[in-house]
């Protein structure tokens, strides 16, 4: 320990910042991991047969899983999530209430992004009148959000949002409605519906593992030097000292 002197100060900055880069490094290691297995699941899911929408609140995982549905929508109560972008274009996507006939079940479903770029002009849109048949897929967001939602007590419409909760708005409409966004499959009924499954994929949560680990390795390996540096200072001035003193 004579030959290690890195000092109190670096000590108890190693000490905090170290385990809290490893920690990050983890972290990101785990969210890819979830990313890759959610993605797989998705690909799975998404080349399998539509199921039938009488057994969808039955399904315990309905997450990506593809339902046939036969109903209306409901134009009066239209949701627009603000800030989706495709292709570099400013947009929204259009939500829309859809009342499934051999359920009775109400399901929020996405229609698809409209392109939005004059902010001064609503988005433009259209609802079929008549009942329809269409293929969907059940959206299950992979982590939480700290946005503004739908207010089911507004008055005017189509609402602007920057984030949805079905559930929420079933209850205040009082209906009985699915939990979770159905986001609808290319056909008649639908817009723009090139959809991005997450937002990042696992080999950024990779990558970024790999840059927190890398400052970990730079924060111990300055650690190993001041210390070596401090004690061989240490050592020569000591040395010094004895030398002027014989």
């Amino acid at each position: 320990m004579k030959r290690f002197r890195p000092g109190i100060v670096p000590t108890l900055v190693v000490a905090l910042l170290l385990p809290m880069l490893v920690s990050l490094g983890f972290w990101q290691l785990s969210r890819g991991a979830e990313k890759s297995a959610l993605l797989q699941t998705y690909a799975e899911r998404r080349v399998a047969e539509p199921m039938a929408s009488t057994g969808l609140q039955h399904t315990q995982d309905p997450a990506f899983r593809r339902v046939r549905l036969h109903g209306q929508f409901d134009a009066a109560h239209s949701l627009l999530l603000d800030n989706r972008q495709r292709d570099g274009k400013v947009g929204v996507e259009l939500l829309q209430p859809f009342q499934d006939q051999a359920t009775g079940l109400w399901l929020l479903v996405n229609r698809g992004w409209l392109p939005w770029p004059d902010r001064r002009t609503p988005p433009q849109f259209t609802t079929p009148k008549q009942a329809l048949s269409l293929d969907a897929w059940v959206y299950v967001s992979p982590g939480a959000t700290f946005q503004l939602h739908a207010d089911p007590n507004a008055t005017t419409w189509p609402q602007l949002v920057t984030a949805v909760e079905p559930a929420r708005l079933w209850t205040a409409l009082d209906r009985d409605g699915f939990a979770y966004e159905l986001r609808a499959e290319s056909g008649p009924a639908a817009y723009q519906a090139n959809w991005p499954v997450v937002a990042m994929g696992p080999e950024k949560h990779l990558a970024y593992a790999v840059q927190w680990f890398a400052m970990s390795i730079a924060l111990f390996g300055l650690y190993l030097y001041l210390g070596w540096h401090n004690a061989k200072e240490k050592h020569h001035g000591s040395g010094h000292e004895s030398t002027q003193h014989v």
